[in-house]
């Protein structure tokens, strides 16, 4: 009789890991292993299996049909896996491995970016992986674990909550506002340069300001990376509209119009299937926690408010 090939929950891991990030060397780098260990595990669960899990090109791998349901599968074993550790640890949670956590450039680098001390303090086994274009496209295909968004997903396989309300308001330098003059109403802003997005670049609805703003601000100098409008702000070009949470960090600014105060919201989001993984829900509980530890950064006050 011929024997057979059993795989094991290791190389389900190996599977998931490679399924999610469609590369080997990012599987590797998730899994601390060399992308050789990884391709001779993946070889060895097709050939125990008797089927293809995975198309090969030039590009990384792509799931096959049968990969794709397969996958579902081994989800529901890896779950299944991490309740069962959470039981042998008499009820504490094991929470370790990698998140990918996908944000907007402002929250991702101006907030979160200045608390992963706190987070690598309070789950030291969580390696955590920061990417900062944003694309709800990528939780559905699983190359992120979670995404913090200004518009939550319409439709799909997705869980969501608000994570935070923030505010933007009108700001520029002393210095511009002495040369241009400082606006009195909304009118008087159509006489001064603007620092705005590029508008067919603009990835997300929230991000369009300036027409809540006026209706015929053109602004002169435009960029998909608010760190370039910042930039460009501190060094006097023009009036920029800005989150509170990050003008407020640089005291050379000034508020102009304190009474035109936009507002917007931050949803966090995750795949169904991620929602009961310990690390993923660790990640979320500590986003949660920030932001109300923070919450005066994201929102107006009296101080916001007052002219320097």
């Amino acid at each position: 009789m011929m024997s057979r090939t059993q795989f094991t929950w290791d190389d389900l891991q190996f599977f998931l890991a490679v399924a999610r990030s469609g590369q080997l060397s990012t599987a590797a780098r998730q899994l601390r292993t060399s992308h050789v260990t990884v391709a001779r595990r993946i070889d060895r669960l097709e050939f125990s299996l008797k089927v293809k899990l995975f198309e090969r090109n030039p590009r990384g791998y792509v799931l096959t049909p049968i990969g794709h349901r397969f996958i579902e599968t081994a989800e529901k074993v890896e779950l299944e896996a991490e309740r069962l550790q959470a039981e042998i640890a008499g009820g504490a949670l094991i929470q370790r491995g990698v998140v990918r956590l996908s944000a907007p450039e402002g929250f991702a680098n101006f907030f979160f970016a200045q608390i992963l001390v706190d987070l690598a303090v309070k789950h030291p086994s969580i390696s955590l992986e920061l990417v900062t274009i944003q694309q709800i496209m990528a939780l559905s295909r699983k190359e992120a674990d979670l995404a913090v968004v200004l518009d939550p997903p319409k439709a799909g396989p997705y869980y969501f909550e608000p994570l935070t309300g923030y505010q933007l308001a009108i700001f520029a330098t002393g210095d511009y506002l002495s040369r241009a003059g400082e606006p009195q109403r909304r009118e008087d802003l159509l006489d001064h340069s603007f620092i705005g997005y590029i508008q067919d670049m603009i990835f997300a609805p929230g991000l369009d300001y300036l027409g809540d703003i006026h209706p015929r601000i053109r602004p002169s100098f435009q960029s998909s990376s608010i760190f370039s409008q910042l930039t460009a702000t501190r060094n006097g070009l023009g009036l920029c509209v800005l989150p509170l949470f990050i003008a407020g960090q640089y005291p050379e600014l000034r508020m102009v119009l304190p009474d035109v105060i936009l507002d917007r919201q931050y949803w966090i989001v995750c795949h169904h299937d991620l929602l009961q993984v310990a690390r993923v829900r660790a990640v979320m509980d500590f986003l949660r926690a920030s932001v109300a530890t923070h919450a005066q950064r994201f929102t107006t006050s009296d101080a916001h408010r007052a002219v320097r």
